[in-house]
């Protein structure tokens, strides 16, 4: 649940008002209540509600009137609305969510359905606020949650940080859109992976550009990273020109006339199998993904880097066989 959330109220029965504050309060928002459409829009500029509880029929204004205000403001355009509606009037309800609003409650309404709509409400506004816009892959702030609740919570976990290699000069050479696809297409490789072959505690997350993280189990965390490598070596093919993808580089002219070659791109995937107990705060593994990433673009070919715990407590990093069949388990030491 999303506690100390702040939530506009606007009914102007007070019966309405006292039963929904107390509900909600229960439920640890922060509750400002209006008794009509008139103070309803300006207590909106005011309170700056994270959710609005709009009744249909009021004094001054109707809630069709403070929704249309809503809705034009630019800060408050995507701001969620619940319409609360008597029952039976369909055409209000109708009238409502064609008019911007995210959903309805019938009154007299369940006290349980209304929180959990409520809930469902703010959580998916925040998710969408979060995400990235070109994957819509959780973002930056997500992450760190995500990071920070396991670490919090005990929980055994292994992490991933997905970079796709030499970039640049695929843009340089292709484009932004043909970038945006190849970005799009590695989005899709860690969640088809993640979906068809992990636990179901799967995270994936979108930093930015071509970086990406994956949050799994630790038992998980090698056979995943070896089957996205895999899945994307496999189709990046169709992100390149045919001829390009035979000579295996790319020709680009460089802004004084000479033509350089570039590598193909390639992925630098590290990862840290086991989370639990090493990590105090997300910037602190962060700090760990920079050793192994910079190790691992060393290389000129898709890689896993990972650390192997040595009995001096300073980590070895080794690259993982990422050519052995991805539906064979890891035995033993990976090589490197």
């Amino acid at each position: 649940m999303t506690a100390k959330a702040r939530i506009l109220i606007a009914d102007d029965e007070p019966h309405i008002r006292r039963i929904l504050q107390f509900l909600l309060e229960q439920e640890g928002f922060e509750v400002h209540m209006a008794e009509d459409g008139e103070e309803a829009w300006k207590a909106v500029a005011s309170f700056q509600p994270d959710l609005v509880l709009l009744d249909v029929m009021m004094p001054r204004m109707d809630g069709f009137a403070v929704l249309e205000i809503v809705r034009a403001g630019f800060e408050t355009a995507r701001l969620p609305v619940i319409l609360l509606t008597a029952k039976g009037e369909e055409q209000d309800k109708v009238k409502g969510l064609a008019g911007g609003a995210n959903d309805y409650i019938v009154k007299p309404f369940n006290h349980d359905e209304l929180l959990l709509r409520v809930t469902n409400l703010l959580e998916a506004t925040r998710r969408e606020r979060e995400a990235n816009p070109l994957t819509g892959l959780p973002g930056n702030r997500a992450i760190d949650r995500e990071i920070q609740d396991r670490i919090a919570t005990g929980q055994e976990f292994g992490f991933m940080y997905i970079d796709m290699d030499r970039f640049k000069s695929f843009n340089d050479k292709y484009g932004y859109s043909r970038g945006d696809r190849a970005i799009s297409f590695l989005a899709g490789v860690l969640v088809g992976i993640t979906q068809k072959y992990g636990s179901g505690k799967e995270f994936v997350g979108h930093v930015g550009g071509d970086d990406f993280v994956v949050v799994t189990t630790s038992k998980d965390a090698e056979r995943l990273a070896r089957r996205i490598i895999h899945e994307f070596d496999e189709g990046k093919e169709d992100l390149h020109e045919e001829e390009d993808f035979k000579n295996g580089y790319l020709e680009i002219e460089s802004r004084n006339g000479q033509v350089e070659r570039f590598p193909l791109v390639t992925l630098t995937l590290a990862l840290v199998s086991e989370c639990q107990g090493r990590f105090e705060h997300p910037a602190q593994l962060s700090d760990t993904m920079v050793e192994l990433k910079r190790f691992g673009k060393m290389k000129p070919h898709s890689v896993v880097v990972k650390e192997r715990r040595s009995t001096d407590k300073n980590p070895e990093l080794i690259t993982i066989n990422v050519d052995q069949d991805p539906t064979d388990d890891p035995a033993g030491d990976p090589t490197s």
